[in-house]
Formats: C-alpha cells, structure tokens, sequence
C-alpha cells in the first residue's frame, strides 16, 4: 500500500478542548499545525461535560487559588504533584477569562459577572465546613459552550483540520527516540498516511468505553494510551479510575454534579438523605470517590431503591421549574428522555458510572511527555507532548475533583502550545529523516485484519473485555477479584490479538475502525487492571476491600506500566510546590 507523508511544524491528535487551545496557541504563533480528529471537532468528548470549569473568581463569596490548590490536593488523595497543581490553580482565573473574552457565552448573575456555583470538595479556608462557589458556568452545558468556543477560535486562526482520521502508530526515531509523527487511516478511503511533524501532542482524552456503565461517548477508546504504549512508553496510575455517583440508572448517561451544587440531594429507599451519614460537613458535596463508595454501600447493604433495590435516587423537585429550567435544562431533557422521569416532579434513579481516566501518558506541567530514561524517572521524550484526559501530569492523583477536568484541558492546553513554540523556535531545523519501517506496525496490523478470514468477533471481545473490568474493577475492589481480572483480561488480549472483521472494504468501514479501536481498550484495561491488582491500598478511586486505608509509607508513589512484558515500575510524587509550603498528606474527611 502506498503511503503518502504530509509534513507540519506540529500535529495534535484531537480535537476536544486541550487539543483545540493548544492548537489555537500553535495557529496564532504562524506555526503549520494539522488536527487530526476520529469525528468531527464540536462532537468530541469535551461536548459533554457538563456542570463548570473551577476558577477562584469569587464573584459569589470569597476565594483564592490557594484554597483551591488545597482543595485538589485533598480530592488527589495526597497522589496529586504538587508543582503541577500550584501551576494550574495560578492559571485558572487567567484562561477562564481568556474563554471569556474569546465569546463563551457563560451565565452571568445580576451585575454582569460570571455565575459560579458550588461543586464537590470545592471549600473556602482550607477545608472549612463552608463550601466554595468555583465552578463558572453555562448553565449545564459548560464543555459544549467551551468546545464550540475554541473551534470557532481555531477557524479564525486558519488551523488545518483532518476530519474523521484515526491516528494508529506513533512513529519514533531509532536513534534517541524522539517523535515523528504518527500514521493515520482516513476514513472515507481507507488509505493510510504518515504525518511528519517536529512536535506531536496527544490530545486523545480517555477510555471509559472499557467498562460496561460509562458516561463516556463511544469514541473514547484510549488511542493515545494505546499508541504510546506499543511505541515503549509508559502509562501512569492507570489503575486511578473515577466513577462518578450519578449515572443515570440503566443507560450511564451523565447527571452533573452541579444538580448537587444547585441543592439536589440523593434518597436511598428509605427516603433518608444518607451522605449526612458518610460526610457530615459537605453531605451530598463531598469527594467524587467518597459519594460513589456512599451509594455502593447502601445498594450493597439492602438500602438501594426499584424492584431490585440496585440504585439510589437524585431528588432535585424542590428546586422548582424556574431553576431546573434556567439552570438545569439539559439534565431535564436526559432525565426525561433516558430515565423517564420528569425532575421537575419525580426524583432521578442513579448509579455510580465509569466517567474519568485519572492516569494517563506521563507528562510535565509544560506538557512534555516523560519517561524513564537512565538515572532520571522523568527524561523528556523528544517532540512529544500530551494534555487533557489523556494525559497524567498529575494534578488529580487519585481522584479529580469535579470541574477541575475543563481547567485541566485548556490551562494544559495552552501551556503544551506555549513549550512546543519555544521548543520550535529554540531548535529551528528540517524534519528529521524519518526511519525506513515507519509505516511498518500499522500496515501489519491493517494486513492481518485483512488477510483474516475467521476468528473472534470484535464485538464479543469488546463486551467481554467491558464486563470483566465492570466486574473486576469497579468502585470496589475485592483481592480474588482482582487476581482473576488480570487473568481475564490478559486472556482477552490474546483474544483481541486473533479478531477479525468480515467487511474488507476500503469506504467507511466502521468495523475497521472498531477492530482498531479493540486494540487501544485492550492496552488500557490491561494497564489498569495490573497497576490496580499491585496497588496494596486505597486511595482515591482505588478501593480495595482487603486493604482499606492509604498506605503513605509505602504507596505514595505514581505507578507506571509498560506494555513491553506487562510490567511495573514506580516513581515519587512531586510534593513540593513551586512557590508554597507543601501540603503535608493527612486524613481525609468531609
């Protein structure tokens, strides 16, 4: 198969938000830059999010960035890096309202300044029982507002976009391993290309499609991961994977916590407003990780509403039809339509729900990809860069705090823009000559799926792999579960190695691209589910029944998992800040 080579000064692969404001930086600076997107860019991820974007504007109560900083640490469990916290919280107010002025069209209050409204973990005076007012918003459509926002940006700023192609193998120098560029599949023909760039930036997001109850869109598939990870680079902390406590009961579509942070609060079947019971300052407010557990236990324990007592309920009618319909329009609309349940008059049944990728392809907070490499546990990779969901820079550790997920985006976004013109413009040189296998992994993939006229369905690999990690590695985590979902999974890999696809044509073939897809998930789950079964603790999102408290002593420390042998390695989290005293680890209660 021929194989074209399309050169640019940088390429960013996706197009939700970080993607987006990087690319923006990277467009404004008269750099070539080329998006590559699997659907269209207002149909990525980001769209979906939904409650706010956390920034210390206090224009409904008093804040700082330090409170907040605070915050994120707590919410990390003591896992987050605490350089890369400062620095996001510094900038948070600085990129919102740059959003601002770029046109989002936020929520204002009464005198003209942006709305805010209170959000999970989020306090005032360093974790004081009086909840902080952080999260601005668009009504309940805040990620919508801010994707569409950067696109018409991007636009403006003649950035390139390649519309539904699939990145499939990173391409890196033999030499010292510096990227680039990647290979991708175009959709609507089948032909593969190679794009050659100076700098690539990871802007994949997640993969919550590899557990069975997610609030994540098909397309999130872990490409990223999984291109880093046959390329020899680690993934960090996999086995940190958020639920979120309000999924709508039996479809995993999204219930903001922001119908909390309005004055929503949830039911067991008793009608008892049960978060007093596991966090009696912020209720219903606490911690993602520590909700989640809440709802678990009572389902577990016989408290769970229905006829099978398997959810709990989200009561928001009290807020009346003037603020549901002015605040909360969206929620209404996916109540109705996915729960039959009009909020204005029936409480919502909900579930905790796969939502969040707290690991990711380790990286500073400049947005450099890092890894391994001699003496160093942090040696630069070359031209490479990653930001968002995809990325683990940490700032969230153990368990991101809500709305901290669209600060991450565009603060890292644009710091990733912002190193790669430095770093563009420190070294200005021709594109390196690119290796003479470069296309090699991807064309061999392609072939075998080709040349393959039976073997496992993608589709049944793909559900199989989604219930055993559902079941393996969920809000609980039990130690025989866990040994025998690294067995499953592993066996599911095998599996996913010998898939095939009836439909060989070139045009539009989905089943291609799914069975593409498979392979990303698999290297996902597998990181998770070993980083996860090795971590003899809780902390965060990881809730183990045989090890029930943090361990600091001797797990505070970021996991890394290499494809190569399906091994581990470990390295220290970064506890000082930049400019502040540290915040030393201690209980966390709510």
């Amino acid at each position: 198969m021929a194989v074209t080579v399309r050169k640019f000064d940088a390429i960013v692969v996706g197009a939700g938000g970080s993607g987006l404001r990087a690319a923006l930086e990277l467009s404004r600076a008269k750099l070539r830059v080329a998006v590559l997107s699997k659907v269209f860019p207002t149909r990525s991820h980001t769209v979906a999010a939904q409650g706010g974007i956390a920034a210390p504007l206090a224009n409904q109560g008093e804040d700082n960035w330090h409170w907040h900083m605070y915050d994120t640490v707590k919410g990390s469990d003591y896992l987050g890096d605490q350089d890369a916290i400062e620095y996001m919280c510094r900038r948070a107010i600085e990129v919102v309202v740059e959003l601002e002025h770029m046109g989002m069209p936020f929520d204002r209050l009464d005198n003209g300044k942006v709305y805010q409204r209170p959000f999970g973990g989020h306090t005032q005076d360093y974790g004081s029982a009086k909840m902080a007012t952080r999260a601005c918003a668009a009504a309940d459509r805040t990620g919508h507002a801010m994707l569409h926002t950067l696109y018409q940006q991007n636009l403006k700023a003649n950035t390139q976009f390649f519309v539904e192609w699939m990145a499939l193998d990173l391409i890196r120098d033999p030499q010292d391993g510096a990227v680039l560029g990647v290979t991708a599949l175009e959709m609507e023909t089948g032909d593969i290309s190679i794009f050659q760039a100076k700098a690539t930036l990871f802007g994949t997001g997640g993969s919550g499609r590899m557990f069975f109850s997610s609030t994540n869109a098909f397309v999130n598939t872990g490409d990223g991961l999984g291109m880093a990870a046959r390329a020899g680079i680690p993934l960090e902390d996999m086995e940190f994977y958020q639920f979120h406590p309000t999924g709508v009961y039996g479809a995993g579509v999204l219930i903001t916590e922001g119908v909390r942070g309005e004055g929503g609060y949830l039911l067991n079947k008793n009608g008892e407003r049960f978060m007093e019971r596991y966090a009696p300052n912020a209720k219903d407010l606490a911690s993602r990780d520590v909700v989640s557990r809440a709802m678990t236990t009572e389902i577990k324990e016989g408290r769970g509403c229905g006829p099978d007592a398997d959810h709990v309920l989200l009561k928001l009618d009290h807020l009346g039809p003037d603020v549901i319909n002015l605040r909360l329009p969206g929620i209404r609309e996916i109540s109705i339509k996915f729960a039959n349940a009009d909020p204005i008059s029936d409480p919502i049944p909900v579930v905790p729900t796969a939502h969040y990728q707290m690991g990711g392809i380790p990286a500073n907070f400049m947005g450099q990809v890092v890894a391994p490499e001699g003496a160093s546990t942090e040696g630069i990779v070359p031209g490479f860069y990653a930001a968002g969901e995809c990325s683990c820079v940490s700032v969230h550790g153990g368990n991101r705090l809500g709305c901290n997920s669209l600060l991450d985006l565009v603060v890292f976004g644009k710091a990733s823009g912002e190193q790669m013109i430095k770093d563009l413009r420190s070294l200005p040189r021709p594109h390196r000559n690119l290796p003479k296998d470069a296309a090699e992994r991807p064309l061999a993939r392609l072939a075998r799926l080709e040349g393959a006229s039976s073997g496992e369905r993608v589709a049944d690999v793909a559900n199989d792999l989604r219930r055993a990690m559902q079941a393996h590695c969920g809000v609980f985590r039990f130690p025989e579960m866990l040994t025998e979902g690294v067995a499953k999974v592993n066996e599911i890999a095998a599996r996913a190695g010998r898939s095939f696809i009836a439909d060989k044509s070139k045009v539009f073939n989905t089943a291609r691209i799914e069975a593409l897809e498979l392979d990303n998930l698999v290297e996902a789950a597998l990181a998770t589910v070993v980083s996860a079964e090795a971590r003899k603790e809780s902390r965060g999102a990881q809730a183990r029944a045989d090890f029930p408290d943090r361990d600091d002593r001797n797990w505070l420390k970021h996991s890394l998992w290499f494809k190569q042998g399906n091994r581990l390695s470990y390295k220290p989290v970064h506890l000082k800040p930049m400019s502040v005293e540290s915040f030393e680890p201690k209980a966390r209660t709510y």
